[in-house]
C-alpha cells in the first residue's frame, strides 16, 4: 500500500500552524513551477496563495500554453519562457501529467530536479486493469496527490507517499430556476474518447429525454450549445432541470461539482467517486442500471417539484464538500509542507 503522508489533509484540513508567513525556512508565497494541463483545474489552483509559474514555448502546445485566453487569470499566475526556467528561483515543482514527470521537468531543469521538492497531481484513475496499476511516479521524495479517494484506492503508489485533495469550485451566486424542462450534459469530445466517457449512455438517455450538450467536439449533436466559456456556462446552467453525467470511468468531473454548486440535481452512474457524492433522493440519483438512469432523468425533467427538492440538496453537498476555501487551504498545507522537506536521493 502507499505510505500515509505525515500531515493532515482532506475535507477538514486547514493551513498547518505557523505556515502563514514561513514554513521551515520557505518564504511565503511559494514559487511553484507547473504546466497548463487542465485549464479548469489550474484556474481553481490559482486560488491558492502561491506564485504559479507557467512555462511557455512558441506554438504554446503540449502543456506550454501559459495562461491562455479561455480563463481570467489572477496576478499570481505568471508566464515564463521555457528556456529561462533553469535559472528561476523555485520552491517546488508541481507536475500534472506523465509527460511533465518523465520528460518536461528534466528538459527544463536538468540536474536541479534532484534538489527541488516535488508534487505530482494524479487527475485520473488508472486507465488499464487497476489491481496491478503501479503508478509511474515512483520516488519517495515526491508526494502523489489524488483528486479523489477512488483514484487513490485504484492506484498502487508503491514507494511514493500519497494523499487526497478533493476538488474545490467557485461559481456565481445564482438561484436555480429549473425553468427549462430539459437536461444538460457537459463533456468535451464525447464521441472521440471511448466508452469510458459514455457516449452510448448519453445517447440512451437522450433517446427519451431532451438533453443539451456543452463542450468541445459536440457538433454532431442537434442541440449542441457549443464550446461555451466557463463564465457563460455558469450563467446558463441554473435554468436546466437536471444535469446528466454519462461518464463510466474517470475522476469526478469538475463540471459535476460546478453543476451541484449551482443547484442542479445530478443523474448518472454509480461508479468511481460519483457513488460517494450523489445520494439517491437527496441531491440526485446514481445507478448501475442504465434503464433506471433514464427513468430518473425523464421523471425529473417532468417533475420540477422533485427537482427543486434535490436542487437544495445538491447545493448543500457542494457547499460542504467542494468549497474553494477548503480546497485552497488543503493545497496551501500540502505545498508548504512538501516545500519544507529535504529530498531523499533522487530517482528518475
Amino acid at each position: 500500500m502507499g505510505l500515509a503522508y505525515p500531515f493532515p489533509v482532506g475535507a477538514t484540513a486547514r493551513l498547518l500552524p505557523g505556515l502563514s508567513g514561513q514554513a521551515q525556512g520557505v518564504s511565503f508565497p511559494l514559487r511553484v513551477l507547473t504546466w497548463h494541463v487542465h485549464g479548469s483545474y489550474l484556474q481553481y489552483l490559482s486560488s491558492v496563495p502561491v506564485t504559479w509559474l507557467l512555462p511557455v514555448r512558441p506554438g504554446r502546445t503540449g502543456g506550454y500554453g501559459g495562461r491562455g485566453a479561455t480563463f481570467r487569470w489572477p496576478d499570481n499566475v505568471v508566464e515564463v519562457p521555457a528556456d529561462d526556467v533553469t535559472g528561476l528561483d523555485l520552491d517546488l515543482v508541481l507536475t500534472q501529467s506523465r509527460a511533465n514527470w518523465e520528460s518536461d521537468r528534466h528538459e527544463l531543469l536538468g540536474s536541479r530536479v534532484r534538489d527541488l521538492p516535488r508534487v505530482h497531481i494524479e487527475h485520473d484513475p488508472p486507465a488499464a486493469w487497476p489491481n496491478d496499476a503501479l503508478h509511474p511516479v515512483q520516488d519517495p521524495s515526491a508526494l502523489l496527490v489524488h483528486v479523489t479517494d477512488f483514484n487513490r484506492l485504484m492506484w498502487y503508489s508503491g514507494e511514493t507517499p500519497s494523499t487526497v485533495v478533493e476538488h474545490g469550485v467557485a461559481v456565481p451566486d445564482l438561484p436555480w430556476t429549473g425553468e427549462l424542462a430539459r437536461a444538460v450534459t457537459v463533456v468535451n469530445n464525447l464521441w472521440t474518447r471511448g466508452r469510458r466517457l459514455g457516449p452510448d449512455i448519453f445517447e440512451r438517455v437522450a433517446a427519451e429525454v431532451p438533453v443539451d450538450l456543452a463542450g468541445m467536439g459536440g457538433e454532431r449533436w442537434p442541440s449542441w450549445l457549443g464550446d461555451v466559456r466557463l463564465a457563460e456556462l455558469h450563467q446558463r446552467l441554473p435554468a436546466y432541470r437536471v444535469f446528466v453525467n454519462p461518464i463510466r470511468y474517470t475522476s469526478l468531473g469538475l463540471a459535476v461539482c460546478e453543476a451541484m454548486a449551482l443547484g442542479l440535481p445530478i443523474v448518472g452512474l454509480a461508479t468511481t467517486e460519483m457513488a460517494t457524492v450523489v445520494q439517491n433522493g437527496v441531491n440526485g440519483y446514481v445507478e448501475t442500471d442504465v434503464d433506471r438512469v433514464v427513468e430518473h432523468a425523464r421523471r425529473l425533467v417532468l417533475d420540477r417539484e422533485e427537482a427543486a427538492a434535490l436542487s437544495a440538496g445538491a447545493r448543500q453537498t457542494a457547499k460542504e464538500r467542494f468549497g474553494i476555501e477548503r480546497f485552497a487551504a488543503d493545497w496551501s498545507a500540502v505545498l508548504h509542507a512538501q516545500a519544507g522537506r529535504r529530498p531523499l536521493p533522487h530517482r528518475r
